[in-house]
């Protein structure tokens, strides 16, 4: 788990922030799951055949933790999921390991830089367009 190797500020989060939020279809709502104060991707309307797999409770798709930690947690495409935590980006929910929710159920570290802002984008790009069955919203 990344404990050591936090961003310096909020100025990537509040970047990457604005980046999801901006999904087609999402909307900012908190988080019906996490801790009080997380920023929560919930889909306005799921798509008839949703992967059920694609939200972690209702339509939530993803969430960004507040505080220092700065992490998010984010319901990942299945086939990413191995290459995402093989690649140091991510690490699968402790509740996932197990076994209580699906084993897609990651937790992304926080950017620190511009460079792994647009990777962390990319993959809750890639959950999004897991969950809408939408294409051109992968990067």
């Amino acid at each position: 788990m990344q404990l050591d190797q936090q961003p310096a500020d909020t100025t990537q989060r509040a970047l990457l922030a604005a980046e999801l939020f901006a999904l087609g279809g999402v909307t900012e709502r908190e988080s019906a799951i996490s801790v009080p104060g997380a920023r929560a991707l919930w889909l306005e309307r799921v798509p008839a055949g949703a992967p059920r797999d694609a939200f972690m409770i209702g339509a939530e798709l993803a969430h960004l933790h507040p505080g220092k930690d700065q992490s998010l947690h984010v319901m990942l495409p299945p086939d990413l999921v191995a290459e995402a935590i093989e690649a140091g980006w991510a690490e699968q929910h402790p509740v996932a390991r197990r076994g209580l929710i699906p084993p897609n159920a990651v937790m992304l570290y926080a950017p620190r830089d511009d460079a792994e802002r647009e990777t962390v984008a990319a993959l809750v790009s890639a959950a999004h367009a897991y969950a809408t069955h939408s294409e051109e919203a992968r990067r």
